[in-house]
C-alpha cells in the first residue's frame, strides 16, 4: 500500500494498494557446469493500469567451463558502489512504476561471455532488444506536469526497439581495492523529452503531452572502491557522449561504520556523497551539484531489522529530498518493509498550462512537480 499526503498536481486518489508475485525457479546438473533460472514477476495495481504489468526478471541458460561463461536469455545485472545513484549501472531499464527511487530494474535479453584469470574478470553483452522506460498512467502516482505517452516514443537508431547494444566490463580486486572499467555503446536507458503541444481551433494551447526520444550513446564508466577496515570510500565516474554535447558526471563519497554502537550488537554506518555533473544546471536530472548524507542502522538481531535513511540537498536551489528504507523479518515466512520519500523546497506547480510549462524549462525548479507527491509505502511479504 502506498499512501500519499496529498491529492498531487493531478487530484488523484492518495490511497494505492496493489498485489505482487514472483517466483524463483534454479536447477542445475553436470555438476554445476550448467544451470538454468527463472524468475517471473507480477503486479497488479488498484488504480493504475500502467503499473500492472507483467516482467521476466530472469530467464537464463548459464553454462561454465574453465575460466569461461556463457550466460544467455533474460538477465538482471548491476554495477556500481555508490549508495545515491548509480552511474554506472547501464545494462538493465528502471522499472520506473514498481518503484520511482529507479532501485527496481526489467529483465534485459542478452548474450553475456565471461572471462575470469588472473587478472581480473572480463565480461562482453550483446544486449538484444530494448526495454522502454516504464511510467504512471494517467490515474497513477508519481505525478508528471503533462502525461507521458510510452505508445509514441522516438529512437534516434533506425532499428528503433529492435537494435542490439553492446558492452564491456574489466573488473578485479588488488588488495583493498576493488574497481571496474566499463564502456556501453547502444540505445541510452534514460530518455529525454520532447513536448508536444495540443491547440484549440484557433491555435492557442490548451494542452501538452511528453514524448520520450531515445539517443543513441558511448558511456564509459569507472567505478571504484577501497575498503579500510570500518571505512568504504567509494567513486562512480561516467564520461557519455551521444546525449546533446558530452558531459561527466561522478559520484564519490565514503561510509564510516560504527561497530557495536554503545557496547550493543547494532551496526551504524554514515554516508556521505558528492552527486557532479558538468552540465550544471541544464542537466536533466537532479544530482549536477549535490551532497547526499545518509544513515544506515543495522540491529544484527535474529529479525535482521535494517534502517536507511538519505538527505539529498542541491547546494545552489536548496532542492531537497529524504528517503527512508526500513525492513524486518516477522518470523519465519514474513517480511515487513517500509518505504518514505518526502521532497522539499522546490516551487508548487499550479493548473495552469503556463506554470507547468515553464517548470520544464526551470533549472532551478527540478523537483516542482514532485512537492505534492510525498508517500509512504507499506509492504508485507510472504515466502512460501
Amino acid at each position: 500500500m502506498r499512501s500519499f499526503n496529498e491529492a498531487g498536481i493531478n487530484h488523484l486518489d492518495k490511497s494505492h494498494s496493489s498485489l505482487s508475485l514472483q517466483s524463483d525457479y534454479y536447477v542445475e546438473w553436470n555438476g554445476g557446469d550448467n544451470s538454468f533460472t527463472f524468475t517471473p514477476f507480477f503486479r497488479f495495481d488498484q488504480r493504475d493500469q500502467q503499473r500492472s504489468h507483467f516482467d521476466l526478471r530472469e530467464l537464463t541458460w548459464v553454462r561454465v567451463r574453465g575460466n569461461w561463461e556463457l550466460r544467455a536469455g533474460v538477465r538482471k545485472v548491476f554495477w556500481g558502489v555508490t549508495e545515491s545513484q548509480h552511474l554506472v549501472d547501464i545494462i538493465n531499464q528502471t522499472d520506473y512504476v514498481e518503484n520511482p527511487d529507479g532501485e527496481e530494474k526489467l529483465g534485459q535479453p542478452m548474450i553475456n561471455l565471461s572471462y575470469s584469470g588472473n587478472l581480473g574478470i572480463v565480461d562482453l553483452y550483446l544486449l538484444t532488444g530494448f526495454r522502454e522506460r516504464t511510467y504512471p498512467g494517467e490515474d497513477g502516482r508519481l505525478g508528471t506536469p503533462f502525461p507521458i505517452k510510452e505508445s509514441e516514443a522516438r529512437f534516434e537508431s533506425g532499428a528503433g526497439r529492435n537494435r542490439s547494444d553492446f558492452a564491456v566490463r574489466w573488473s578485479h580486486y588488488i588488495g583493498d581495492w576493488e574497481m571496474g572499467l566499463s564502456h556501453f555503446s547502444g540505445t541510452t536507458r534514460e530518455p529525454t523529452f520532447e513536448l508536444q503541444m495540443a491547440v484549440d481551433p484557433t491555435g492557442l494551447p490548451v494542452d501538452a503531452s511528453l514524448i520520450p526520444m531515445y539517443d543513441v550513446i558511448e558511456q564509459t564508466g569507472l567505478d571504484l572502491q577501497f575498503i579500510g577496515e570500518d571505512w568504504l570510500w567509494k567513486l562512480e565516474l561516467i564520461r557519455r557522449a551521444g546525449q546533446g554535447d558530452p558531459f561527466t558526471a561522478a559520484t564519490f563519497g565514503f561510509e564510516k561504520t560504527l561497530v557495536g554502537l554503545l557496547n550493543s550488537r547494532a551496526d551504524v554506518g554514515l554516508v556521505v556523497e558528492y552527486l557532479f555533473d558538468d552540465r550544471g544546471e541544464q542537466a536533466p536530472v537532479y544530482g549536477e551539484n549535490d551532497w547526499a548524507v545518509g544513515l544506515r542502522w543495522a540491529l544484527n538481531d535474529v529479525d535482521d531489522s535494517q534502517l536507511l535513511v538519505v538527505f539529498v540537498w542541491d547546494e545552489k536551489t536548496a532542492e531537497q529530498l529524504v528517503s527512508l528504507e526500513a525492513s524486518r523479518r516477522l518470523g519465519e515466512n514474513w517480511k515487513l518493509i517500509a518505504e518514505a520519500t518526502v521532497f522539499g523546497n522546490g516551487t508548487r506547480l499550479t493548473d495552469d498550462l503556463n506554470s507547468r510549462l515553464r517548470q520544464l524549462t526551470d533549472p532551478t525548479n527540478k523537483l516542482g512537480y514532485l512537492q505534492e507527491e510525498d508517500f509512504l509505502k507499506l509492504e508485507l511479504v510472504r515466502y512460501f
